[in-house]
């Protein structure tokens, strides 16, 4: 006499995980670990496009402006303190110059992103790297000036751009552009709009 084996409970039909309609087949869309039926994804799409939009809208750029300097500074700071505490031109602290700089810029904006914003964290975390390369300089010449008895001392700030461009240049080479090159980088790439990936 053959045994009967009982039958696998049927799968409980899948519902909405806003409405809780049961769903089927044709109307159903995956979306990380849940699923929605067409409708209510469709709200949530245009919710989460007009959420994601308006972290791009009413900017207030002046309190951007002070956040990417604040951070400029404190990076210029980092890497000049760090220059004068231990006598070493470490240029990786440099790029602390742009994560410092774009994370001021948007946080300062009350966590806007934007391509103004990005432009704006640029050109500061430019200029931030400038003006730390030329403390740099400037203590090192300095010091050799003083081991030397020379009275004369650079100023800071310079007295002049060309000053500013002398001392900037002194060793200016391709590992300046490398770090230049990602404070740029890092001050693009982190108030940049977000992108949304959606299922169709």
């Amino acid at each position: 006499m053959s045994e009967v084996k009982p039958s696998a409970p049927a799968p409980a039909a899948a519902k909405c995980a806003r409405c809780e309609k049961t769903l089927t087949e044709s109307d159903r869309v995956a979306a990380n670990d849940r699923v929605f039926c067409r409708s209510c994804y469709e709200v949530l799409k245009f919710e989460l496009k007009r959420t994601v939009a308006s972290m791009s809208e009413n900017i207030n750029y002046p309190m951007a402006v002070l956040g990417a300097v604040l951070g400029g500074a404190a990076g210029v700071l980092a890497w000049w303190g760090f220059t004068v505490l231990t006598k070493i031109g470490f240029g990786l602290v440099a790029v602390a110059i742009g994560f410092l700089v774009g994370h001021g810029a948007a946080r300062f904006a009350g966590g806007k992103r934007s391509v103004g914003l990005q432009v704006l964290a640029v050109a500061v975390g430019m200029v931030s790297f400038l003006v730390a390369a030329y403390l740099v300089n400037m203590t090192f010449i300095n010091e050799t000036l003083a081991q030397k008895g020379q009275a004369f001392r650079l100023p800071f700030p310079p007295a002049s751009l060309h000053m500013f461009y002398q001392v900037l240049a002194v060793n200016f080479g391709v590992m300046k552009f490398v770090f230049l090159a990602i404070v740029v980088y890092e001050a693009w790439i982190i108030p940049r709009p977000v992108k949304l990936t959606l299922p169709s």
